[in-house]
């Protein structure tokens, strides 16, 4: 009755999942699963469209997989859930590509034409790579945002929110990079150290009567006198056009002997010592007195007006903070708020980081370059007070890596806070909608919604080609869409539809208007493309609700992305479909952490710590990634080394040998023809059934809290020590020696397929290839796949005594080991076998024992055993007496008794040559 079976021992990962992922292929898995599930609950996980660029990296294989999990975990739990992995395919780094590649002056239809077709190529490889972590989806029709179809719904959806007022034109300050020579995205703004130079610059008196009104005085006791401002952008004082103090703070009016000084007064004793001046407050007043004064700017002929604005503060600097409001959010509103008109903002500085010709002074310079040179200029006019290096966390481009800044441009913008039709603004449907997601983990939910309620006004336009056209018509003078923008957006949709976002580049104004049309010569193509956050945020109607209906359902019950998707999709599809349903595109978002390496620094090829994905599964396999990812917390960080995946490969090997331990030993079982009824199990195997029961139990409710790390510690906790060490440890002896076709051995295979058939179900979403490559063996359906852990496994009514039974006889069994383990490490015994227990217990303890009869010598894998009455446990061992029989290795005295077969038991005879022996335990 010794174990077989053709479930290798090495799983040889790296060489066999290659065909398993072409069989799954070739005989259509995925599509076999969608028709198994017809007519159950839809389940539906949208997919957040990794970006159509280059290799996939260790965070995509993370999230990827964890889709996965989600994805066949639901499947498993009853419900139809379908999966259709997208791309997100236009944008700035595509055509990037396609400009280093080909330069920048190819005609727009190459442009388009060159991203397309490097964008397929893309997905192709990246698609190879997702399929190779055993990720089951829809691998042959998945969306992408660059089909044609795609496109022209997004052009739909943007005509919807249009026509309900949510869209408009507008002069704001935007995130403008140099090098990308367009606005970006807040979800495409990192933050890295910079080192600047930071100055306190003087604008002087030029109102002396009422500096000194202000300040309750007749006249000020010298002319000469500065309000100092501090900044750590010189490059912006060309542009200034205000000054601004907070209207409830304190000001000072302080005597130096190189003039008269304004500042907050909180800030005048950091301010002198920065300045090396000796100084004495001679006045005091609030910010709102000084509102209206106007002072001299450092280096032009011209004046900045004092306006009172509330978000000024007194942490650092003077307390005034100078104003430029084409290059700050802040000091945009602040001077609109005074009736700055948009004509009249000082907007110096080019799209590709240079003055304007026309600036004094600095024309022509780049703005970064030009910083040096304009501090000299307010040092030579006597207006620098301070100048030190000051390193501060700035803005940068994630795509560049290089500093941007804010610059007020004419774009396209969806309104936070204007009113719809309904009475409700876009910030209100989308925090009510937040209000009612689930968040996982929980602390996701305050993030997103502060985001939310603190966001500008939604940046949608870009100055590039590779992406989505806002097709309006714009008047040539006013600058506004044509009357009929709605129609001519489904009009160009409908040839997107056909020919791509080739078809707008096609069209002419007259191809929208009509050649006879009386305004033929008034409107021109509006030349500007859709934020590709737009793309991926209208996923839910050009995917969900369109091109792929049939598979979906809306909302998606599921949105999985990393946590910097807060700012990113999760973010821009919640405010697309609020302004087009009014809610969430997701009942619910699960998010997860970055990849870090062991010791929990940033992964980076310049310090040699990247975990490539294609190398692990090339050398461990994927499921070695995948149990990784199923045994780390996501939540936070995820940390991932070759020291660490060495312990996953460890954890992995006793969960296979646990799962061929199974299989070996039920490779003559038939489960319809030697399956024994559930009630007429040994005790112990319907102890092992319930404690399977427990296991099934608590991996379903993980599961359905997404607690993928319970799940893996569970499943390895249970192949360990209730299997492994003890239940399978105790089984040997049954399944070896008792006779084959028994009801004894039978009982322990029906118990084992019954745990090998759970284990594989619950370990089939973490390391789907091993799960599916042993399910062959146990003969059921063609696919682990198929199945559901749905269904209870077993309900008695004793299942409360029996639970309390086997507590105390796995407590007593506990200290019987250790008893044995202190004799086998002294060199008394080399097998538990060998010995001879004692057990004195308590009278209740006893009962139990007793209860078991004979079977106990083999719950406490002893040849033999005594037991006595005592107060409290107490174990003592000592070497058996008799001889070992050959063949199941009791030690009995017994052996040797019957001449015709000399080396065995009494028993190993009765189960070879008689009826066989008879148990009820164990």
């Amino acid at each position: 009755n010794l174990p077989d079976t053709p479930f290798p021992m090495r799983g040889d990962l790296p060489k066999r999942e290659p065909a398993w992922v072409k069989e799954w292929q070739e005989k259509k898995l995925y599509q076999q699963i969608r028709e198994v599930c017809q007519g159950r609950p839809k389940f539906i996980l949208h997919d957040g469209p990794p970006y159509a660029n280059g290799d996939i990296h260790i965070g995509h294989a993370v999230n990827k997989v964890l889709k996965d999990m989600v994805v066949k975990s639901k499947t498993m739990a009853g419900f139809d859930a379908p999966y259709v992995p997208g791309w997100d395919c236009h944008g700035m780094p595509i055509e990037i590509q396609i400009e280093k590649k080909y330069g920048k002056t190819l005609p727009v239809g190459d442009v388009i034409a060159k991203s397309r077709a490097y964008a397929h190529e893309q997905i192709v490889k990246q698609k190879s790579d997702f399929q190779r972590l055993g990720v089951l989806g829809e691998w042959d029709n998945p969306y992408l945002t660059m089909n044609p179809e795609n496109e022209a719904e997004e052009i739909r959806t943007l005509a919807k929110i249009y026509e309900q007022g949510f869209v408009f034109r507008g002069l704001k300050p935007v995130n403008w990079c140099f090098d990308c020579g367009s606005a970006l995205a807040e979800a495409e703004v990192e933050y890295a150290d910079k080192i600047d130079t930071a100055i306190d610059v003087g604008f002087a008196f030029i109102e002396h009567d009422k500096v000194a009104k202000a300040f309750g005085l007749k006249q000020l006791p010298k002319n000469k006198g500065h309000i100092v401002i501090w900044t750590t952008t010189a490059w912006t004082l060309p542009a200034n056009q205000a000054l601004n103090v907070h209207p409830e703070v304190h000001y000072a009016l302080v005597d130096t002997a190189d003039g008269l000084l304004i500042l907050a007064e909180e800030r005048v004793e950091d301010c002198l010592q920065r300045y090396q001046k000796q100084g004495e407050i001679i006045a005091k007043c609030l910010g709102a007195a000084l509102g209206q004064i106007r002072f001299q700017h450092p280096f032009y002929d011209r004046s900045a007006p004092v306006f009172l604005a509330e978000y000024v503060t007194t942490d650092t600097g003077t307390g005034v903070v100078h104003s430029s409001p084409a290059y700050g959010v802040d000091d945009f509103l602040s001077c609109k708020a005074n009736g700055i008109a948009d004509g009249e903002f000082l907007n110096p500085v080019l799209g590709h980081g240079v003055y304007t010709d026309s600036l004094p002074l600095f024309g022509g310079q780049h703005i970064w370059k030009a910083s040096e040179g304009i501090i000299e200029t307010i040092r030579a006019n006597a207006a620098l007070f301070s100048a030190e290096k000051y390193s501060h966390s700035y803005m940068h481009c994630w795509r560049h890596k290089t500093p941007i800044i804010y610059r007020a441009t004419n774009q396209w913008f969806a309104s936070m806070d204007k009113t719809a039709a309904d009475g409700t603004s876009l910030r209100e449907r989308a925090l009510k909608a937040l209000a009612v997601t689930d968040f996982y983990p929980a602390s996701g939910k305050p993030r997103l919604t502060s985001m939310i309620a603190e966001r500008p006004d939604w940046t949608l336009s870009r100055q590039r080609q590779w992406g989505v056209p806002m097709a309006f018509l714009i008047h040539k003078e006013s600058g506004m869409p044509h009357p009929k923008t709605v129609a001519h957006l489904h009009l160009v949709a409908e040839r997107v539809a056909l020919s791509g976002i080739e078809a707008w580049q096609d069209m002419s104004v007259a191809d929208v208007l009509g050649n006879d049309a009386p305004e033929l010569n008034d409107y021109v193509k509006n030349r500007d493309t859709l934020d590709v956050w737009f793309d991926s945020g209208t996923t839910f109607a050009t995917v969900l609700q369109h091109t792929h209906k049939q598979q979906s359902q809306f909302p998606a019950d599921m949105y999985l992305e990393g946590t910097d998707q807060h700012r990113g999709w999760f973010h821009t599809s919640l405010l697309a479909a609020s302004m087009v349903h009014g809610g969430a595109p997701y009942k619910s978002l699960l998010t997860h952490g970055f990849t870090v390496d062991g010791q929990g620094r940033k992964m980076s090829k310049s310090m040699g710590n990247v975990v490539a994905p294609q190398k692990v599964y090339d050398s461990l396999g994927a499921d070695i990634l995948r149990l990784w990812i199923g045994a780390t917390d996501y939540s936070g960080e995820l940390r991932v080394s070759d020291e660490i995946l060495k312990r996953v490969v460890e954890s992995y090997r006793r969960i296979r040998n646990t799962v061929r331990f199974l299989l070996a030993n039920i490779a003559d079982f038939d489960l319809h023809t030697h399956a024994v009824p559930t009630a007429e199990l040994l005790e112990i195997d319907r102890y092992a059934l319930l404690l399977t029961e427990q296991l099934r139990s608590d991996c379903a409710q993980a599961y359905a809290q997404y607690q993928f790390q319970t799940v893996t510690q569970k499943l390895q906790i249970f192949c360990s020590e209730d299997l492994g060490a003890f239940y399978l440890d105790i089984l040997k002896d049954r399944l070896y020696t008792t006779a084959a076709q028994s009801l004894e051995r039978r009982s322990a295979q029906t118990t084992l397929h019954i745990i090998a058939q759970t284990l594989l179900k619950l370990l089939a979403p973490i390391i789907s290839f091993t799960a599916e490559e042993a399910w062959k063996f146990l003969r059921i359906n063609e696919s682990v796949f198929f199945s559901t852990w749905e269904t209870k496994l077993f309900d008695a009514p004793d299942l409360q005594a029996l639970q309390s039974r086997w507590a105390v006889l796995r407590e007593v069994r506990a200290e019987v080991t250790k008893v044995l383990e202190l004799l086998r490490s002294e060199g008394k015994i080399g097998s538990a076998l060998q010995a001879h227990i004692h057990i004195a217990a308590p009278v209740a303890t006893l009962h139990v024992l007793n209860s078991c009869a004979d079977d106990l010598k083999y719950i406490m894998m002893t040849s033999s055993f005594q037991l006595e009455v005592a107060e409290r446990l107490t174990i003592t061992a000592e070497i058996s007496r008799g001889t070992k029989c050959e063949r199941c290795w009791h030690v009995r005295p017994e052996v040797g008794q019957d001449p015709a077969r000399p080396g065995l038991c009494g028993r190993c005879i009765a189960n070879l040559y008689a009826d066989g022996e008879r148990r009820a335990i164990a």
